[in-house]
């Protein structure tokens, strides 16, 4: 294989990593925005029903007669919300049962493997609807029902990558010189092992986000005032043919934000695993 062969498919890469920092932040810049500025009230319907484009309304109006691009700003601001938290919330239970599992004696470590075999083989979003479904709509139930559902896939990747880390003779050499369990895991466990999760924990932010749109699309995400691109969606179904920017509008938002952090997420696996850039 030439140089230029290689050197090619690397500077794609950097672009891809680049076109998803562009996406990203633009939906970032749009949240920000929207907590010191919006067009109109969230709540504001004194627009006229379904209108189109126009200088005061930008994108349009709702049935409702609500500004579309109020709450689409606002939506942004709700799905970095419950992509971050949720992602937080399941990082924190993941890695906590991932690295216990890993430490464990072998029958609780077969218990735990078996458990999170279980609960991975059920899909996220269905996990969600039901600890949702039980706790009530909200967007604290979201988060936490969001962030519940996917920590064990965090979890078993944190064991797995864990016990690899601990085969190694570094680690050996720090247990036999006496060093304790919590050393261990923050000076050699967790910075050996963060390169790889942080690139898992990008993809479940996506994950996050097509989920709290999903619950809000179906009603069991966060109720109103609270604008979601899920919620805008569903109400919109009914004049998509009249009125199609009001479907077309939050779904590219929606799809911006998802491909954008894919797009990061295969950067940040370059970087994790430089010989990975070779390899394609």
């Amino acid at each position: 294989m030439s140089a230029l062969a290689v050197v090619a498919p690397a500077r794609r890469r950097s672009w891809t990593l680049v076109a998803g920092l562009v996406l990203v932040g633009a939906v970032v810049l749009v949240a920000v925005i929207s907590l010191v500025w919006l067009p109109y009230a969230p709540a504001d319907t004194t627009g006229t029903r379904l209108e189109g484009p126009s200088l005061a309304h930008w994108i349009g109006t709702d049935k409702l007669g609500r500004d579309l691009a109020t709450q689409l700003m606002s939506g942004a601001r709700i799905a970095l919300l419950v992509g971050l938290s949720s992602v937080a919330v399941g990082a924190v239970i993941g890695i906590t049962v991932g690295l216990v599992a890993a430490f464990a004696e072998s029958w609780l470590d077969d218990s735990i493997s078996a458990a999170l075999d279980v609960v991975i083989a059920f899909p996220v979003l269905l996990l969600a609807m039901l600890i949702v479904a039980a706790q009530g709509a909200s967007l604290g139930s979201v988060i936490v029902a969001i962030g519940l559902a996917m920590s064990a896939v965090v979890a078993r990747l944190t064991r797995v990558l864990t016990k690899r880390v601990l085969g190694e003779q570094y680690v050996t050499a720090a247990r036999t010189s006496g060093t304790r369990w919590p050393g261990i895991v923050a000076r050699h466990i967790l910075p050996n092992i963060w390169p790889t999760l942080s690139v898992n924990l990008a993809l479940q932010f996506g994950v996050a986000v097509l989920a709290e749109a999903s619950l809000s699309y179906l009603g069991l995400g966060a109720p109103p005032p609270n604008a979601s691109w899920g919620r805008l969606l569903q109400e919109a179904q009914g004049t998509v043919v009249t009125a199609p920017l009001g479907a077309i509008a939050p779904g590219i938002a929606l799809i911006m934000l998802v491909i954008g952090v894919n797009f990061i997420a295969d950067g940040l696996r370059d970087v994790a695993d430089p010989a990975r850039k070779g390899r394609r």
